[in-house]
């Protein structure tokens, strides 16, 4: 799957945000997606009481809000609820917010969130003020890698290659680990990591877990990189091939956000968040 291709924008306002939110017709529609991400058109209005203009058009707002974005499976496009902005509001803005808005922000950061059961994968999109280039180094080069995620990749990001993970400090070697496609400035994807007992050990993991983990179904990350107007990338992560009933699809749900908002933080103003 890949992004669809179109002009270039701009990250969108706040307002752009609360605009969208603000009809009931657009939330509910975020409401199907939350209850099962990766749906076409065709599906949103098969379980909406809703005519196919009105679903492209309420669709249409929520993109540009970037509340919802695509990927392409062949000629089908798949909707996913994106939670960058909400992460954004509460991130940056939330003390300019009364009491009662901020807790009505957090709940909505928190469903958007949460893992979404009926899917097996996630997608997350992100504006930052940079280059491809730059952001290509942040996602290969262990010294921006190890500065806003704590991870390191011993490869030679060929298509096929081994890639070696060092995890908070673990080292995890398999044969199942390598680049699947590597695309410079524009697209990577790999497989992701083996579930060592090291690696649960590190994170103080009840040791069923890692093993429970290790026998799910390998996934894989794509990074998408788009340049922007003004001085942006859009970068959009899609994580996918997970179990939809397993234990790693709650833990990437809830991580991607965290690493990606690091990143972004770092490549801005050159500090990691921690």
């Amino acid at each position: 799957m890949s992004p669809q291709p179109g002009p270039t924008h701009k990250a969108p306002a706040m307002d752009d945000v609360f605009k969208a939110l603000a009809d009931p017709s657009r939330r509910q529609l975020l409401d199907t997606l939350k209850a099962r991400s990766g749906q076409n058109l065709g599906e949103l209005c098969a379980g909406l009481d809703m005519a196919r203009q009105s679903v492209s058009k309420h669709l249409a707002v929520l993109e540009a809000a970037h509340l919802v974005t695509t990927t392409w499976q062949g000629r089908e496009k798949l909707h996913y609820v994106n939670a960058a902005p909400i992460n954004e509001i509460a991130e940056r803005w939330i003390n300019h917010y009364d009491q009662p808005r901020a807790n009505a922000l957090f709940d909505l950061k928190k469903a958007l969130e949460e893992p979404i059961m009926a899917t097996t994968a996630f997608v997350y999109s992100t504006y930052i003020r940079t280059t491809p280039e730059q952001l290509w180094k942040a996602l290969t080069e262990p010294a921006f890698t190890q500065a806003y995620w704590d991870i390191t990749f011993e490869t030679d990001w060929q298509v096929g290659s081994p890639m070696t993970w060092v995890n908070h400090g673990v080292t995890i070697v398999d044969p199942e680990q390598k680049v699947l496609e590597s695309d410079p400035y524009r697209r990577l994807s790999y497989t992701w990591h083996t579930f060592t007992p090291e690696l649960g050990a590190r994170f103080e993991m009840d040791p069923s877990l890692p093993e429970k983990m290790a026998g799910e179904s390998r996934s894989k990350a794509t990074f998408d990189i788009e340049e922007q107007d003004h001085g942006q990338v859009k970068l959009t992560v899609l994580h996918e091939d997970l179990d939809a009933d397993g234990s790693l699809i709650g833990m990437i749900t809830q991580g991607w956000p965290a690493v990606l908002s690091s990143l972004k933080s770092f490549l801005e103003t050159g500090e990691a968040l921690q």
